[in-house]
């Protein structure tokens, strides 16, 4: 390919809307454009780099036995009201009607699409198991679209299902899976972790995330390095040191906190009590979908003073769809006290008095299991109370992990570590499905004794913008992007110095076809330009190699420059060709 033919519209200047490294270079390489939020378009040179990431994508899946489909993007609402998720998905999903006013939608993702084929072409565990897979573009109507190719509304992804008979096939299904997992970030040049990870609205028993590690990621991930244990903040948990709590009163004791609004505010107030030994009470909304007002409920939860809820471990233990912190007049009506005088302590009965029989759902994380003489609110404006064992004088529905850990504290799976917690992206995503969309929609097969039985599914999904991202991210200098080897657009740039010099244009010409011929992926540049620009836009785009055809071919030497390294050498023009597919191959 020659850069005077070839489309590659760079720019000099940082993007002004961009904040994160990875969007800075992907406008700067020329290598997308921003049709609308969260919509870019991708140009020659992101293109070819997709291909070889989906080319990978395909090897490994085939490897493990996977089959390609590609099914539609746009559903009928009714596969995915079988599943009912297609009330319990907000308004994340687009929506729309066709000509005859049916419901529709442009698809997140396929588990209903492949389980609907399932259901209806696989009849015997002699079938199975069956690993399918596409790469089609999906569609999410993202709230906050930012940060160029991380968090977008229309993406593509590779999307893997396996169809199993029992939970052990599963089992194998998913540490295939995984292992395939791990070889496709490992060739396409990215440091990952495994990490747990909450299932979500996708549901089902386990997963794994694959993240990697980068300032702009949107993710926190919790790991300890003496032991290796990792996971997404959303289900990270860690050793509390104990807290040894006085025996207290035989039943809660009411003291007056006038102006008293916040944990810190108790601690600091004379005859208050420290963040770990209070009880922090928060009113939370939820329910099945955000537009579903009249069947939202309400939850109450109790956290140590010092400890801060986990949004998605809390929608998780409630099993909803949508939560919100509840408004301070709602708080009001359903308390009768303002946010900061809240406490468990015959909060049901006052919710029931107050609301004419509404329910709450009372639910204490594990960190308060066995505190007593605690200090919480009174549900009495400037009023708390002190002395409260949570078991004796608090009516708990459920208790469950809602805090989020923090760097510090011990890991929960050995006795000597420490959680460190840092920013990292998702990369893939790998669950355990079971039987939840088989039950639902009515996919089963018979089994060697003759049974139905539903089918075991497992969900496998890598976002392909998400690779291109990731590598850029962890792969960059301030002269712009290093791709790894087997993701990079071309494998070499030759640069012809001058090209008004009919000894360097012809050997340029000649070295570029040569490379060509020995299976190397080669770009020339023969636009004429200062050697220094060139040397620039090739630093930007970030090939790998960079052979420079300059004066020293009177001496029969070209500049080999490798981009990672930062390191040149003098090459014999005759050896030139064998060196560079030698270094392209290295490794791969």
């Amino acid at each position: 390919m020659r850069w005077s033919q070839y489309f590659i519209p760079t720019l000099r200047e940082d993007p002004a809307d961009a904040e994160v490294v990875s969007h800075k270079l992907l406008l700067r390489a020329g290598l997308i454009r921003q049709l609308g939020a969260g919509i870019y378009s991708y140009m020659p040179m992101a293109q070819r780099i997709a291909l070889k990431i989906t080319q990978i994508l395909r090897e490994e899946m085939n490897r493990i036995g996977g089959q390609e489909f590609y099914l539609p993007a746009l559903h009928p609402a009714e596969v995915w009201k079988e599943s009912g998720r297609w009330d319990a998905i907000g308004a994340e999903m687009f929506r729309l009607k066709d000509r005859k006013d049916a419901d529709m939608c442009l698809g997140m993702t396929h588990e209903e699409i492949f389980t609907t084929i399932a259901r209806n072409e696989l009849r015997s565990y002699k079938q199975l198991p069956q690993v399918w897979y596409q790469i089609q573009v999906k569609f999410r109507d993202e709230a906050r679209p930012k940060s160029g190719l991380m968090r977008l509304r229309t993406f593509v992804m590779k999307d893997a299902y396996t169809f199993d008979v029992d939970n052990a096939g599963l089992d194998k299904s998913f540490a295939d899976q995984r292992e395939a997992y791990k070889r496709i970030f490992s060739r396409c040049g990215i440091e990952y972790s495994i990490v747990e990870a909450s299932s979500g609205s996708m549901g089902g028993s386990e997963s794994n995330e694959f993240v990697a590690k980068t300032d702009a990621g949107e993710d926190l991930i919790a790991s300890c390095a003496n032991c290796g244990y990792a996971a997404n903040l959303e289900k990270a948990t860690s050793r509390l040191a104990p807290v040894k709590d006085l025996v207290g009163p035989e039943a809660p004791e009411e003291f007056p906190t006038p102006g008293v609004r916040t944990i810190d505010d108790l601690a600091n107030f004379p005859g208050g009590a420290l963040a770990k030994n209070q009880i922090k009470t928060l009113v939370y909304v939820y329910g099945d979908h955000a537009s579903g007002a009249s069947s939202a409920k309400w939850a109450l939860l109790l956290l140590r003073g010092d400890h801060q809820v986990h949004d998605i471990k809390l929608a998780d233990t409630l099993g909803a769809s949508f939560i919100r912190a509840a408004q301070p007049n709602e708080i009001i009506d359903l308390l009768g006290a303002s946010a900061g005088s809240l406490g468990g302590v015959g909060a049901k009965q006052k919710i029931a008095q107050l609301r004419n029989g509404d329910e709450v759902r009372v639910i204490a994380d594990f960190a308060l299991k066995g505190r007593r003489d605690m200090t919480t609110g009174a549900n009495k404006d400037d009023h708390h109370l002190r002395g409260v064992d949570i078991e004796r004088d608090i009516q708990i529905d459920q208790w469950a992990d809602l805090r989020s850990v923090n760097s510090g504290e011990a890991c929960p799976r050995c006795e000597t570590g420490m959680l460190d917690v840092y920013k990292a992206m998702e990369i893939g995503h790998i669950f355990k499905l079971g039987t939840k969309y088989s039950e639902s929609m009515g996919a089963t097969v018979l089994t060697e004794q003759g049974k139905p039985v539903p089918i075991v599914m497992g969900s496998y999904g890598i976002g392909v913008e998400r690779i291109i991202t990731a590598a850029i991210e962890q792969n960059h200098d301030a002269d712009g992007i290093i791709w790894p080897k087997t993701i990079a657009p071309f494998d070499v740039v030759v640069t012809v110095t001058n090209m008004k010099d009919e000894k360097l244009r012809e050997t340029g010409e000649k070295l570029y076809k040569d490379l060509m011929r020995a299976g190397l992926d080669a770009l020339l540049d023969d636009r004429d330009e200062r050697a220094g620009v060139k040397f620039k836009d090739a630093d930007l785009i970030g090939i790998p190699y960079r052979v420079t055809i300059g004066k020293k071919v009177s001496d029969g030497l070209v500049e080999l420059f490798d981009r990672r390294a930062k390191s040149s050498n003098d090459v014999k023009l005759a050896d030139v060709v064998s060196q560079a597919q030698k270094l392209a191959l290295a490794g791969l």
